[in-house]
């Protein structure tokens, strides 16, 4: 990603105050863009990242994506949108899944079809491993998401916008994140919890999702899915790791059995998706189906014999040791700010 791809852009970022569209702000704003515009409902959120952030071409917009005319009027003009709002709590959205559909589907498509009437040259959808064989609503939400996004960006449908979808792992230390937690449960001389001492997931740096979003801005064909090759880590070594950092050689650990919702391991392609992708340097690219609804074509010449995939989890990919989640995490601008205070 060359330093001038952005120049002269007018960037939206809806979810714009949370981890993500904080990252994607003050990378954006060491090029020449013209404007940056960020959606969010939580004015809190915004009068704190105005204060941390002081640039006369940083627009805020108190808008909630539900509303689909208001998203329509600030997404108009922009060259460039990446849709990151969305509700993102697992046991949360099991006790409210409507409040979950009404976010992550029904104000997904408000944007969507807003980018396509304001015929915004690229549109950007934020995804989740959640999304893929998914068992709880706010997966179920982003898989339908990304369900809109394709079926919009079909060719005819999507006009002059260019719409894809980026896959994301657990970002460290973004909302939600187990980190902040185990520092604050160490920090108290209490048991880090821990749901289930097998279970895997899949670990990526804010800066791996800002390079995500990049390369599918530089890349993406209409109806992509845009997944890296992230490492992955059980959670109990996270832990392990935090304690390290910390200074706690051997911290207790309390196994509390799985969550609401919760997966053992997460998957960022299925067995289909991993036979579809083509490999580009770090990232998978999962091309868009384009067969029509009418499949009498299969039914009378069939398809060719597919080879058998693996698809791609946290259990099989790449595993961290201890210390190099350490190296991971002490890399991470975010763990480094959550630490001041903490470390004992």
């Amino acid at each position: 990603m060359k330093k001038s791809d952005l120049d002269g852009m007018t960037l939206t970022i809806t979810g714009g105050t949370g981890s993500f569209g904080k990252t994607m702000v003050s990378h954006a704003l060491e090029q020449s863009v013209r404007e940056i515009r960020i959606v969010s409902r939580d004015e809190e959120k915004q009068d704190s990242l105005r204060k941390n952030i002081s640039d006369e071409r940083v627009k805020y917009f108190v808008c909630d994506v539900r509303e689909a005319e208001d998203v329509k009027r600030v997404i108009d003009g922009s060259d460039l949108v990446f849709h990151a709002a969305a509700l993102k709590q697992v046991p949360t959205g099991e006790f409210f899944p409507m409040q979950v559909v009404k976010t992550n589907v029904v104000g997904s498509n408000n944007v969507i079809s807003a980018a396509i009437a304001c015929e915004v040259p690229r549109l950007i959808c934020l995804s989740t491993d959640k999304a893929v064989q998914p068992i709880n609503a706010m997966g179920m939400s982003k898989a339908i998401m990304e369900k809109i996004a394709t079926s919009y960006a079909r060719e005819g449908q999507s006009k002059n916008t260019n719409i894809s979808v980026t896959r994301y792992g657990n970002v460290i230390c973004s909302r939600g994140s187990v980190i902040p937690r185990f520092i604050e449960q160490l920090a108290s001389n209490t048991p880090m919890t821990i749901t289930d001492s097998e279970m895997t997931r899949f670990l990526m740096s804010l800066q791996d999702a800002i390079s995500l979003v990049l390369f599918a801005f530089k890349n993406a064909e209409p109806g992509d899915i845009l997944v890296q090759k992230a490492p992955g880590a059980r959670v109990i070594d996270l832990a392990l790791a935090v304690g390290k950092i910390m200074g706690v050689s051997d911290p207790k650990i309390s196994i509390i059995g799985k969550r609401h919702g919760e997966k053992l391991d997460e998957t960022l392609l299925t067995e289909d998706e991993r036979r579809q992708s083509s490999e580009i340097d770090e990232f998978f690219r999962v091309p868009i189906d384009q067969r029509s609804m009418n499949y009498e074509p299969y039914f009378t010449e069939g398809l060719e014999k597919e080879d058998l995939f693996t698809p791609f989890t946290s259990e099989n990919t790449y595993r961290l040791s201890v210390e190099e989640i350490v190296e991971l995490l002490m890399r991470n601008a975010e763990m480094k700010s959550i630490l001041k205070g903490h470390k004992k």
